[in-house]
């Protein structure tokens, strides 16, 4: 059984979120909500806020109540590009410079890990 958690519309590059995606691709939930938690990098709050939506959506899902927390690891966590919303600063001798204030979209999906033994066998 899996679950998904979309969060749109960050106020974060995409460059900067998808290091913290990085960290923790393919671990366990309580292994990545650590290193999430104790990373210094500010877009970690984002994607740990994202995974934790992920795990509720599992759990409060139809037949997910007898799911233990433990038992999930992240399947997929992606980051793609967002809007980009455009400013302009003066500048001297009348010019003008853009400001881009860039957006993304962070996509995370757990799953059980028996999921994993039972689709490693199947490849075989």
């Amino acid at each position: 059984m899996e679950a998904r958690a979309i969060s749109r519309y960050n106020r974060q590059s995409s460059r900067k979120v998808r290091q913290a995606a990085d960290l923790v691709r393919g671990k366990d939930i309580e292994t990545a909500l650590n290193i999430l938690h104790f990373s210094s990098k500010k877009s970690s709050f984002s994607v740990e806020k994202t995974v934790r939506s992920a795990v509720s959506n599992l759990l409060n899902s139809e037949g997910g109540s007898g799911i233990n927390p433990e038992d999930l690891y992240i399947k997929t966590i992606f980051v793609d590009e967002g809007n980009t919303t455009r400013r302009y600063r003066a500048r001297a001798m009348g010019r003008a410079s853009i400001i881009r204030r860039r957006t993304s979209h962070i996509s995370v999906v757990v799953a059980e890990k028996k999921d994993r033994i039972s689709n490693k066998t199947k490849n075989k």
